[in-house]
């Protein structure tokens, strides 16, 4: 029995082509969506595309999962081969967090916090349940029930703690000057890498990846007992410094979500004993993308606080490797690609080894 390659070349490419654009657009009779829709009423999924193809532009999102059909990893690669035709021109300064307008803030580790806490939108207290929220309220009665940001300051959790000996001083988690500015898109991962860079990568990582490594470090594998000091979302101030003016300027604002996790103290005597951090920081609204960030870059802490790595998600060559989806995708999917030539070396290998297998056995007889 023989292989033969099929034959179909660029007139089947473009039949496949047509028949996308036809599913694409769904059954005529009904409404087109549109990106504005699709940002307005899918905001989450909207925000994990932009997130993880390090693009913040919503409109373009948007596009990207009407063209994918919805294919969230597909829209994300769209969108990041797009990101890489851009011209880069600045550096933004670092964010100011404490500057966040905040439209929801957390902590599972404190119930009273200096300006409070505010729920903001969440599923967490809500039914799995089919048209659950369409039995709620009406938009006026929730218009009326809304409430404004707390006008009192919201110290971070982690700084009270600090102040009090009882967490690891932020500066000793902080990446050296010369290397705060290690883009992972313009220059390899190398390894051993930055905490910059790792934090870059988990940033732009694939959500279920880092879901999976994060609940493994629950699970006992990475020495984690974490607890959520403090979960914020809200909008920064992006700032730029043009050579030509010497000084910050407001270019506009973006939405995203921090997550500062405490972690198990560690010390080498009593008095130093203190608990260690775990940081997630992501585009848009991300909450569970940014917990199991600061779990993974806790667990990827590991050597740097004395610890042994024994398990996957403390392996740091193993996760940042693999939590790219795009790579990873790129892999993966291109095993649908011919790979006629490949295979017939194999299989010709194979049936010489049976043929050899063969003679040598009625040689023997």
């Amino acid at each position: 029995m023989s292989y033969v390659a099929v034959k179909g070349g660029s007139t089947a490419i473009q039949a496949a082509h047509r028949l996308v654009r036809k599913r694409m657009r769904g059954a005529p009779d009904a409404p087109e969506i549109t990106p504005r829709q699709i940002c307005g009423q899918m905001h989450l999924g909207v925000d994990r595309v932009m997130a993880e193809a390090s693009l913040y532009d919503a409109n373009l999102a948007a596009q990207a999962m009407l063209q994918a059909q919805g294919d969230m990893i597909e829209a994300i690669f769209l969108l990041r081969a797009y990101r890489a035709t851009l011209t880069r021109f600045l550096d933004s300064m670092p964010l100011a967090m404490d500057t966040m307008r905040v439209q929801r803030r957390i902590s599972a580790a404190f119930k009273d916090l200096p300006g409070g806490q505010q729920l903001g939108q969440t599923y967490d207290y809500s039914h799995r349940l089919f048209g659950y929220f369409d039995r709620l309220e009406t938009e006026s009665e929730i218009e009326s029930g809304k409430t404004a940001v707390p006008p009192e300051p919201m110290t971070s959790v982690m700084d009270l703690l600090e102040k009090e000996g009882l967490m690891e001083p932020a500066a000793a988690c902080e990446p050296p000057a010369e290397n705060t500015q290690q883009d992972i898109t313009q220059h390899p991962l190398l390894f051993p890498a930055t905490r910059a860079q790792r934090l870059q990568s988990l940033a732009r990582g694939d959500e279920g990846f880092l879901l999976s490594m994060a609940y493994s470090t629950q699970r006992g594998y990475g020495q984690n007992h974490p607890f959520i000091a403090e979960l914020r979302m809200g909008e920064v101030t992006v700032e730029i410094t043009p050579p030509e003016l010497g000084f910050s300027i407001e270019i506009g604002t973006i939405t995203v979500t921090e997550c500062q996790m405490i972690n198990q103290f560690q010390a080498r005597s009593p008095e130093e004993a203190a608990f260690t951090r775990g940081y997630g920081l992501v585009f848009g609204h991300s909450e569970r993308k940014a917990i199991a960030m600061a779990l993974v870059d806790r667990a990827l802490r590991a050597g740097e606080l004395g610890e042994e790595a024994l398990s996957p998600a403390q392996n740091e060559q193993f996760v940042l490797s693999h939590c790219d989806n795009v790579e990873t995708t790129g892999f993966v999917e291109h095993l649908k690609l011919p790979h006629y030539v490949d295979f017939q070396s194999e299989i010709q290998t194979l049936r010489h080894l049976h043929k050899t297998a063969t003679k040598d056995g009625a040689d023997r007889v």
